[in-house]
């Protein structure tokens, strides 16, 4: 049983490119980085971790290509992954510009390529 739309393959990797580009990024992150997590009030010691989350998503989106089943979970792990993060921001009362372009333009992307792409 196939849950990928057939030759909708793009829509998978432009995620899994624009979450591993994120978590390069987050490395040493620059100032829209780092406002977007210290206004949300997440610990520096923990940045790590969204590292390790955005490398395994972006694992699973790119094995999902080639295995059934496994891009559907790493997507919904995205999109649940980016409301967690909207949930963080929204109770830190963090709602600048960091919020709406990069948490909310990372759900947005994740929510469109899950509809995009296992809307069958």
């Amino acid at each position: 049983m196939r849950f990928h739309v057939p030759g909708l393959w793009w829509p998978t990797a432009l995620l899994a490119l624009a979450l591993f580009v994120d978590a390069l990024l987050s490395i040493r992150p620059p100032a829209f980085i780092r406002g977007c997590l210290d206004g949300a009030g997440l610990a520096r010691e923990w940045w790590w971790a969204l590292i390790v989350i955005k490398l395994l998503a972006t694992a699973g989106l790119v094995a999902g290509l080639a295995y059934d089943g496994i891009g559907l979970a790493a997507n919904i792990g995205a999109v649940a992954y980016f409301l967690c993060a909207v949930c963080a921001h929204i109770r830190a009362r963090f709602l600048r510009q960091e919020f709406w372009l990069n948490c909310l333009g990372m759900l947005s992307l994740a929510g469109a390529v899950l509809t995009v792409s296992y809307a069958v």
